[in-house]
């Protein structure tokens, strides 16, 4: 049944429905109310047994999780940012242990310069840390994914991040049909851990392994990615049974039949896209849509299969290589290396900049008269981006660029000293 929810508490809720046994958090804008959320069903009993651990750190709550999750617990944690960074050593040490935990991920910016609002540089910094990574293109889906991790995690014993897009999915309040813990119940079996320390049979965990074995261990990781493939697809599937909606998958595309052009997009922009999509097709261009829920493993047989003969591809993403360019075009590109159709990369949306139907409308007509550079950033102000290189070319020492550009578009006031 839909509720009127906010995106967090949904995926709060339908993370108690999983019935985790250890919870590690640190609060961290804006994943913090899926962690208060879960953090009062703990204490008010609603969800039980299960310990929530108050921790010091983003390090400590994968640090914790790694722990409840070594010793037997089905183990949840949340985080963004700078958070992830601040844990990225124990987010590698969790997959390198084939540990399954789940996590959410509620995708911000990184800094510096200091913004809290979204774009995808978080998750395209932890790609290759081993994790499974699932996006999420609604709150319903954020939701649902949660429920698919649990048992993807544990039945391939790999960690699953569950990526939201921060704010504009974790604070949006809309119709949700959470899923309830009757149906979970019938989707997700009692957890039953492949490795728990038991004091009676110790074990070593987090051995040293030297160059004689260490290839061997980090490429059954790569085995467990591509098991993935197999099994995202098959829960999707067993999940739309159990629940009565499609949800999940590795991809899944929108008007794409008859496209000549397709673009490509993780996440909450996709709902932009396809309204900006229809209006296209209003005036007879041969637009669709190809979204990715399973960035990781990236799906690359899937993708070329729903990319193959279209002329060009546009790959819209929240996050950049600096100095290079597109990092999901890059797997885009690797997956459609010999298609012989163009594919051009606009990075948009940085640091919470709203996308608009308006701009991906120009975007896209410009691509189907062939007429879109390589990479593009999409509403860039390049005055602002010329006088700060004309300062750096004049003065060896032009201050940090950050407080220049705040101070060019009138955001920054410059006190004047009083004498």
């Amino acid at each position: 049944m839909q509720r009127q929810i906010e995106g967090s508490r949904a995926v709060a809720e339908a993370v108690a429905a999983c019935r985790p046994e250890v919870v590690c958090a640190y609060p961290i804008s804006p994943q913090t109310h899926i962690i208060e959320a879960v953090g009062v069903m703990v204490k008010s009993g609603s969800l039980s047994p299960c310990e929530f651990i108050n921790v010091e750190s983003e390090f400590a709550a994968m640090s914790g999780a790694i722990g409840a999750s070594a010793a037997g617990a089905r183990a949840y944690t949340a985080t963004a940012s700078q958070g992830l960074l601040f844990m990225m050593e124990a987010v590698y040490n969790a997959s390198g242990l084939g540990l399954p935990i789940v996590m959410t991920l509620a995708n911000r910016a990184i800094g510096a310069p200091i913004n809290i609002w979204n774009d995808h540089s978080d998750a395209m910094a932890a790609r290759d840390s081993g994790w499974i990574q699932l996006f999420a293109e609604t709150n319903q889906e954020a939701a649902d994914l949660h429920v698919q991790a649990f048992r993807l995690a544990e039945e391939l014993s790999v960690p699953v991040m569950v990526c939201m897009d921060g704010f504009i999915l974790t604070h949006a309040v809309e119709g949700i049909d959470v899923p309830a813990p009757a149906d979970v119940d019938s989707f997700l079996p009692t957890y039953e851990p492949r490795q728990a320390l038991d004091p009676q049979d110790p074990v070593s965990i987090g051995a040293m392994v030297g160059p004689d074995a260490f290839e061997e261990v980090r490429y059954l990781a790569h085995l467990r990615q591509l098991d993935a493939l197999e099994r995202i697809p098959t829960l999707a599937a067993e999940f739309a049974q159990v629940f009565g909606r499609p949800s999940g998958g590795l991809l899944h595309t929108y008007r794409a039949e008859d496209a000549e052009t397709i673009v490509v997009a993780l996440g909450s922009v996709l709902g932009t896209i396809k309204d900006a999509v229809d209006r296209r097709r209003e005036v007879g261009e041969r637009v669709g849509v190809l979204g990715i829920t399973a960035f990781r493993p990236f799906p690359r047989e899937a993708v070329w299969d729903a990319l193959s003969g279209v002329r060009r591809i546009v790959v819209v993403e929240k996050a950049f290589s600096i100095g290079f360019g597109g990092v999901l075009s890059t797997d885009v590109a690797m997956a459609t290396h010999d298609g012989h159709c163009s594919l051009r990369t606009v990075v948009a949306g940085l640091g919470g900049r709203p996308i608009t139907s308006l701009a991906l409308e120009q975007m896209l007509a410009a691509a189907t008269r062939d007429e879109l550079d390589p990479l593009t950033f999409l509403d860039l102000d390049h005055g602002v981006v010329e006088r700060e290189r004309a300062r750096m070319s004049v003065t060896r020492r032009s201050g940090p660029s950050a407080e220049n550009v705040l101070r060019d578009l009138g955001t920054t006031r410059v006190v004047e000293e009083v004498p």
